[in-house]
């Protein structure tokens, strides 16, 4: 048996386990176990390495093909990465406790280190941890897995104890496992703990099967959160929360388009333009065709579903997703070409009859059904989903249709980006840096679904600023691909990271609205009614639907004010009105229930209400908050997104 500390300081606790729940993103990782709202973490993968431990490729987000469905208590993700095949289910026992079941094939004839199941274990929680193994059989792992550098421990075994101050991992097996622990010399390293699944030369069909029962104990961090409002410094307004209403489901649509605007306060809306539908042939004229009576349905659909936002107040986007043909250069394509292309370039012949036909389409919604658009953008055009621009293009673009839709007298301007991605600022570039641009754009846009870290954050706060124009979030969620496993939409960690990154969306980039994709079917906030095929419940609001409401439900037009919180696993974000006394501040408590207090408000405020909506609680109104020399304290529910506001009123 081998021991080893990384420093090692042991310490035995008892702790009652109260609530418990695998997080297990759809692409088979396992961030951990939540216990008592604490998340005990794992951070699994499956990971191949090539020889020496070089080429190490692990699951991740959009690095593999993978689905993901729950039942009851069992999470099942089934994942390919290649020949690879792994199918994994995961089921809350209770008290802290989970069993992995894995099932592993492999479809071809290769030679590697091996193909393992990976917990990478922060150092910040395990740093001072010790490592023992359950059950060791001597021998054979020395001379089937090569050494690689950082190695600290390996063996053979029936599990293993990982201990330390504040985590405790116990983790047992069906059957003896090969086991190599790492750890880079490099302060503040993960622990790495790898379970060999199959190792060596591996023939085609080869295939494995092991049970891993994890139990998970852990002493919550209920130290007080403090956060501090800052008043003096006031932002950018953010006026609402928004959605798309991009038609694609004529059944299950209507019904959940119904629910969120009768239900929610949406401020903001973003519809399509079906261009290929609207004028299909070159030669002929759209508007005759449509007064004609030879209105496409889909182009009569998208223009009702406008008409319908514009009538209850909301400004409304129009974005094209796909040209007609003789618009394009090239076959149109909807998927990745030969060198990871995407979709067509606009004919540069054809710039003219472009502008017109997008023109006319703007100026019969108007002449028709009574409201103009405020702006227009081609969806995701720096990708190419489906129509594609360099940099220079789309800056060219944005003069080209700014300027006849200005001969025109349509009001009608140009979203700036509404770039596929976070990362995707760049692309901006070329229109901020020409200055002829600028008359025609009214807003910055882009969408959240990757590389939403704060420094991309950041980039186009700054973008919006140098344009001095609004900035939108235009499509506002995290996993574009999310549609093909739509149990996600139901679990409570894909709505708490959601919210993690609109509350940090709202404190970094200070936009003026943040449009969900979608308040349709499609990667819907409600489940049943027929919603992703299911018929077996009535249309029901998810816990995302109540998150989405918690926002949208609160005062219009405040404005975005610095808040900061002492505790890393709590985000925050303020709005405020000095003139106005009202106050809105987001708070995510992503740790265990505990006391917090908020200060920073002014000195004669007297009460605060408190919103609060996890897996148990829909936007629930709690007590009113007595409020005492601008600060106030309260309970933070555990991993709880939580909406605190000053509006005044008295609760007598």
């Amino acid at each position: 048996m081998k021991n080893f500390l990384i420093p090692f300081c042991l310490f035995f606790f008892n702790i009652t386990l109260l609530i418990a729940q695998s997080e297990v993103y759809p692409w088979s990782n396992i961030s951990g176990i939540r216990v008592d709202g604490e998340l005990i973490e794992l951070n699994s993968s499956f990971c191949i390495i090539g020889s020496e431990w070089t080429q190490i490729r692990k699951t991740a987000k959009e690095r593999a093909s993978y689905n993901f469905v729950r039942d009851g208590n069992t999470q099942t993700t089934r994942v390919s990465i290649g020949a690879f095949h792994y199918d994994q289910s995961v089921e809350d026992l209770g008290g802290g406790t989970s069993n992995i079941r894995i099932n592993f094939r492999n479809d071809t004839d290769t030679s590697l280190v091996g193909t393992f199941f990976l917990l990478e274990l922060p150092a910040s929680k395990y740093g001072d941890a010790m490592v023992q193994l359950i059950e060791p059989t001597p021998g054979r792992i020395e001379h089937v897995i090569p050494n690689g550098t950082f190695e600290v421990l390996r063996g053979s075994s029936k599990g293993i104890k990982i201990k330390g101050m504040r985590r405790d991992l116990e983790i047992t097996i069906n059957e003896g496992m090969d086991i190599v622990v790492r750890k880079d010399t490099a302060a503040n390293s993960n622990i790495e703990v790898y379970f060999a699944l199959m190792t060596g030369d591996l023939a085609k069909g080869s295939s494995m099967y092991r049970s891993l029962t994890v139990m998970a104990l852990g002493i919550p961090d209920v130290n007080p959160i403090v956060m501090t409002l800052d008043r003096n410094t006031p932002g950018n307004p953010f006026k609402g929360f928004g959605g798309n209403f991009r038609l694609q489901n004529p059944e299950a649509d209507p019904p959940v388009i119904d629910y969120c605007l009768e239900n929610m306060d949406v401020r903001w809306g973003r519809v399509e333009m079906p261009w290929r539908f609207w004028h299909p042939e070159e030669k002929d004229d759209p508007i005759i065709k449509a007064n004609n009576g030879e209105l496409h349905p889909r182009v009569e659909a998208a223009m009702k579903m406008a008409q319908r936002l514009h009538q209850l107040g909301m400004p409304v986007i129009l974005s094209d997703w796909s040209a007609p043909n003789w618009a394009i250069e090239g076959e149109m394509s909807f998927g990745p070409q030969p060198g990871g292309l995407r979709g067509n370039p606009l004919d540069k012949k054809k710039h003219k009859q472009i502008y017109k036909s997008i023109a006319d389409y703007i100026q019969y919604a108007k002449d028709n059904y009574g409201f103009e658009f405020v702006m227009f953008s081609f969806n995701e055009s720096d990708l190419g989903i489906y129509v594609r621009h360099t940099p220079e293009e789309h800056a060219e673009f944005i003069k080209g249709l700014g300027a006849y839709l200005e001969s025109r007298g349509i009001n009608t301007r140009l979203l700036l980006g509404d770039t596929a991605d976070a990362n995707g600022w760049p692309f901006v570039e070329a229109a901020i840096n020409d200055k002829s641009t600028h008359k025609y754009i009214k807003a910055v846009s882009f969408h959240s679904w990757r590389g939403y870290t704060d420094e991309n954050l950041q980039k186009w706060a700054e973008a919006a600023e140098r344009m001095n124009v609004p900035l939108l979030v235009g499509e506002g969620s995290m996993d574009a691909g999310a549609w093909r496993y739509p149990d996600i939409f139901s679990e409570s960690t894909y709505a708490m990271e959601e919210m993690n990154l609109y509350t940090r969306i709202l404190k970094i980039c200070q936009p003026e609205s943040i449009l969900q994709w979608q308040l349709t079917a499609d990667y819907s906030p409600m489940i049943g009614g027929g919603v992703f095929g299911n018929h077996d419940i009535p249309l029901t609001p998810t816990q995302r639907f109540w998150n989405f409401k918690q926002i949208a439900d609160m005062p219009e037009g405040l404005y975005a004010m610095p808040i900061e919180a002492d505790t890393e696993n709590v985000v925050c974000a303020a709005l405020g009105d000095n003139e106005k006394g009202l106050y809105t501040i987001h708070v995510v408590n992503n740790g265990a229930t505990r006391q917090a207090t908020l200060k920073g408000l002014p000195a004669e405020t007297e009460w605060m209400r408190i919103y609060t909506t996890n897996k148990r609680r829909n936007m629930s109104q709690g007590r009113r908050i007595r409020v005492r020399d601008g600060e106030a304290t309260f309970f933070a529910e555990a991993n709880s997104f939580i909406t605190l506001l000053v509006d005044g009123e008295s609760p007598f």
